[in-house]
């Protein structure tokens, strides 16, 4: 037994010099367990992009009109009318003969080829607006010789369309890429009322002398938002209306709007106009009633005449005003305007805001002007 156990003792010596060479684990210290190799999955492709265009609406339910296409709406209680307006269109549908009016508007239409409306040559009302469109055939819209009101705003267009009916009323043509007006496009458009080119790219080398021969009737004329740095030449003298906000005129020559009898609102706002490029009495004209001449360079408010009732020149270089320099009429004249309003200066509202002038309002601008309900400084 005892020999036993010497033998034993020098093993126990052994192991317990092994066990002092390794390092102990701290206590409160967990070794991180290795992670596990995740099982590998195929992976999905990407969703592919979506197209530019979404798809074209499902057709409608069938209409009482056997003739009216799918893609559209055919009142019951106005046959005359087909409205196939954000339909996601990329073309135009066969038109019934027995519509005129057709609502086209917000869609992805690019292009009116000739057979466009060949079956409804009785159309009165086109309205193509918010549309991508790019070229218009030149016979398309002549087969039209009833249709009075053609919008095409919000479009591609580089130039305007050419072959235009006769009988065209209102053409409007904003916000499209327009830079060209076809020599003669105008020419026998008698009974146009309102032509709307504004946010183009209108230059002055694109109006001619005879740009807008043949527009006899012609009451508003819009040619806000283009690169114009002159007065556009020849314009209809039967014109009421004229917008030429946000261009670059820096001048108006003597005498241009004496041959508009008619012209009542003058519309010239964010130009470049100042006292240079003003010749004295170029806005006294007997039957303006509205001017708009704000943010512009100009330091004195120019002549106007009696019949003026609405005159924004806020946001100019304005710092003084002197109201016996300015008013149309003899102060002495009117003392007492009671029984002769005629005469007396009809201007109601006046804005001068945004200039360099500081209230009080002079005495003798309200003395001229006594009709004035609102002055802004």
């Amino acid at each position: 037994m005892r020999a036993s156990f010497f033998w034993f003792l020098p093993l126990l010596l052994i192991l317990a010099s092994v066990a002092q060479g390794q390092p102990r684990p701290k206590p409160g210290i967990r070794r991180k367990p290795k992670p596990r190799p995740t099982p590998s999955f195929p992976q999905p492709h990407e969703p592919a992009e979506p197209t530019d265009l979404p798809p074209p609406l499902p057709p409608g339910p069938p209409s009482v009109f056997p003739d009216c296409p799918r893609e559209c709406y055919c009142p019951p209680d106005f046959p005359s009318a087909l409205y196939c307006d954000s339909r996601n269109l990329r073309k135009v549908p066969i038109i019934p003969p027995r519509i005129h009016y057709l609502y086209l508007q917000n869609n992805f239409i690019t292009e009116l080829p000739v057979e466009s409306f060949k079956n409804a040559t009785g159309l009165r009302w086109i309205n193509l607006d918010n549309n991508r469109i790019r070229k218009v055939d030149q016979r398309v819209l002549e087969k039209l010789p009833g249709l009075a009101f053609l919008y095409m705003d919000k479009n591609q267009l580089e130039e305007v369309p050419s072959a235009l009916p006769r009988n065209l009323e209102q053409l409007r043509l904003s916000q499209n890429l327009i830079s060209r007006i076809p020599p003669g496009v105008f020419s026998k458009l008698e009974n146009l009322l309102l032509l709307d080119l504004q946010h183009n790219r209108l230059s002055d080398g694109v109006f001619k002398a005879d740009t807008f021969q043949g527009l006899k009737n012609l009451m508003q004329l819009n040619l806000a938002h283009n690169i114009l740095r002159r007065m556009p030449p020849k314009v209809p003298p039967a014109i009421h209306q004229l917008y030429l906000d946000s261009n670059k005129i820096e001048t108006i020559p003597s005498g241009y709007f004496k041959d508009f009898p008619n012209l009542a609102f003058i519309r010239m706002n964010y130009n470049k106009l100042s006292d240079r490029g003003l010749p004295k009495n170029s806005f006294n004209i007997s039957n303006l009633l509205v001017l708009h001449l704000s943010h512009n360079k100009i330091s004195n408010v120019p002549a106007i005449s009696n019949k003026l009732e609405h005159l924004y020149l806020n946001n100019n270089s304005i710092e003084k005003i002197n109201g016996t320099q300015i008013c149309p009429s003899n102060l002495v004249a009117f003392h007492d305007f009671s029984s002769d309003l005629e005469n007396v200066p009809h201007l109601r509202y006046l804005r001068l805001d945004g200039n360099f002038l500081k209230p009080p309002i002079p005495l003798d601008l309200m003395m001229c002007f006594r009709l004035l309900q609102s002055v802004v400084i």
